[in-house]
């Protein structure tokens, strides 16, 4: 029970990574609060992990909603102890077009900032407030990418998007430290995760398979990534075991990052 009692906002909790963690911090012990646009899929996950988790539909992008929410927050907890500002797209979704630099709309490439960079910032911003306000000692995990550390030709404005959050970890870090606040932030980079928000990305039939080979054969490990192992990662940022982490970037990539790899001729 290493988050035992902790009250932790999940966002973009409905499905993939951030389902994976509200389960694996409710497992922990953790006060889970899962939000999400997808309110159905979000009151399932909720019914499912039953006492110490709770819903609410909540818009990244919206201030207002933050605004609201947190007040909510504060009435029904009376503190936060952990943020994870998990919800984001790729672009790729719902896209008008291509979402390379030279073709992608400028409303593509806001639509992705407002839900991955400005949802993060709107995120950090309230969690912050209301910590400071009720006294709590709290751990901020914005999710990152590793298009956060390279570049996306395919995506242009999901890797500026991810590679900003990454920045804006470390200024959220040293702002708290420098207002003497108890608040860690810390970013964490997945690459290829089996997720939903992969399938736009993948293709259909044999473009799927081959595209899946192709990730996996540029991996190390040689396969992708699950969600758990994602999960595991976020819980020691948000334990007390991670006191001492602050600022810090952590890639789960099966090495991918590591430099340039060749994969061993099969016989």
């Amino acid at each position: 029970m290493r988050l035992h009692d902790k009250v932790i906002v999940i966002t973009g909790a409905a499905r993939g990574i951030g389902e994976g963690i509200a389960r694996a911090f409710h497992a922990e012990g953790a006060v889970v609060v899962v939000t999400d646009i997808l309110a159905q899929e979000l009151q399932e996950l909720a019914d499912a992990l039953g006492d110490r988790c709770c819903a609410y539909a909540l818009d990244v992008s919206d201030e207002a909603q933050w605004q609201a929410f947190t007040q909510w927050l504060e009435q029904r907890f009376g503190r936060l102890n952990g943020l994870v500002n998990n919800a984001g797209i790729t672009g790729l979704e719902a896209a008008t077009g291509p979402q390379d630099p030279e073709h992608v709309s400028l409303a593509d490439w806001h639509r992705v900032h407002a839900v991955n960079l400005d949802g993060t910032f709107l995120g950090c911003k309230y969690a912050i407030q209301l910590m400071r306000k009720t006294n709590s000692a709290g751990s901020i995990i914005n999710m990152s990418s590793r298009s956060g550390l390279v570049g996306i030709p395919g995506a242009a404005a999901y890797a500026s998007s991810k590679a900003a959050i990454r920045n804006h970890t470390k200024s959220v870090a040293l702002y708290c430290a420098q207002q003497n606040l108890p608040i860690r932030c810390n970013s964490v980079h997945p690459a290829a995760i089996m997720t939903p928000i992969w399938e736009p990305m993948l293709g259909e039939g044999a473009q799927r398979q081959a595209s899946m080979d192709k990730i996996i054969a540029d991996c190390p490990m040689h396969r992708f990534g699950d969600v758990s192992e994602v999960a595991a990662v976020c819980v020691l940022l948000a334990s007390d075991e991670a006191n001492y982490m602050n600022a810090a970037e952590l890639t789960i990539d099966g090495g991918v990052l590591a430099g340039s790899f060749q994969a061993t001729p099969k016989d």
